[in-house]
């Protein structure tokens, strides 16, 4: 690419840089489930070279959206984009993202789709199909997402399960190889062994990023993660000791307690990850990631948030930029 122009192919990454997404191969509405169509349920439905591909995808975008050039890849397809459990950032980003990428969005709440209720998945997908060219689900269930992907006819997007947040891992892991080249990095996770935690343990074993995980007792990371992640390249350090995890590393990355849904176990969980909370004295001069919206004054306090380790921000705008760089690589364009 250049900075005159942006019409033809990156040599990189193969991205038609000059919009169009007509490759010969079937549209959504001429294949049949288990046909071939590529979906994002968790990281590992990527290869370490995909994977690389999409976060250099991702880099490549934001420079053109930085310097102002328009790169309409996704000139007239649509996403349609479910939602069980609302969020701001999942939403603007895939929306906003779809709009610079010459596409179109179309939001569908818990007020327009019942997801497996009034209609089974199976029929969801298959209709939703015959509409939209990627679709993207934020749902409480895993099983709904993979139920999705087995019978859609079109890339379908994992923006969020109980499960996993790959969607996430992907702007993390961007964001941490802006900061430290090939990976050569040391991470702490603190908090809870939760769906975010568990896609960034897998993402973490894909990049050989050094990760040590620290979580209460019982609150772990789910011994089928830690599985995957061994046949991956490698498992994190676990410990129940946050200042262990901390010792040597340069990133130290935390979520909310309470996740959407988990409120009747509010005050449980307050007790149990007692000296758990990133503070500036715990946190000293590592960076600070979290994939929003915190809790300040539980797994953060405002004081650590708001100082100049945090690169928060950056990971949440990063958001767009690993979404787009995964609709275009979905999309084969």
């Amino acid at each position: 690419m250049t900075d005159d122009t942006d019409t033809h192919a990156d040599t990189d990454t193969g991205i038609d840089t000059d919009g169009g997404t007509d490759t010969g191969e079937p549209t959504g509405t001429d294949v049949v489930p288990g046909s071939g169509v590529r979906h994002f349920l968790d990281v590992d439905d990527l290869s370490r070279d995909e994977l690389h591909d999409v976060l250099t995808r991702a880099t490549e975008l934001k420079e053109r959206q930085q310097r102002g050039k328009l790169h309409r890849l996704l000139e007239g397809d649509s996403l349609g984009m479910i939602f069980e459990k609302p969020s701001t950032r999942t939403r603007v980003s895939f929306e906003t993202g779809m709009t610079q990428l010459g596409g179109h969005a179309v939001f569908l709440g818990p007020d327009d789709i019942h997801l497996g209720h009034g209609e089974p998945v199976k029929d969801t997908a298959r209709a939703l199909s015959r509409y939209v060219d990627l679709a993207m689900a934020r749902t409480f269930d895993h099983s709904d997402v993979e139920e999705l992907a087995e019978y859609a006819t079109v890339p379908v997007i994992n923006g969020l399960t109980d499960d996993a947040h790959p969607c996430q891992t992907l702007a993390d892991l961007l964001t941490i190889r802006e900061r430290f080249e090939n990976f050569d990095v040391s991470v702490a996770w603190v908090g809870d062994g939760n769906n975010v935690c568990q896609s960034f343990v897998l993402g973490a074993a894909m990049t050989d990023i050094d990760l040590t995980v620290a979580t209460p007792g019982g609150y772990g990371v789910a011994d089928e993660v830690l599985d995957r992640a061994a046949e991956l390249g490698g498992t994190p350090e676990t410990t129940h000791d946050p200042e262990a995890a901390v010792d040597g590393s340069d990133i130290v990355y935390t979520d909310v307690w309470i996740s959407m849904g988990q409120e009747e176990k509010r005050a449980t969980k307050l007790e149990d990850f007692d000296g758990f909370q990133i503070t500036p004295e715990l946190l000293g001069d590592r960076h600070l990631m979290h994939c929003l919206p915190a809790h300040r004054g539980e797994e953060v306090t405002d004081a650590a948030l708001e100082s100049e380790n945090a690169v928060v921000w950056d990971q949440a705008g990063n958001r767009l930029h690993a979404q787009k760089g995964l609709m275009t690589f979905l999309s084969g364009v």
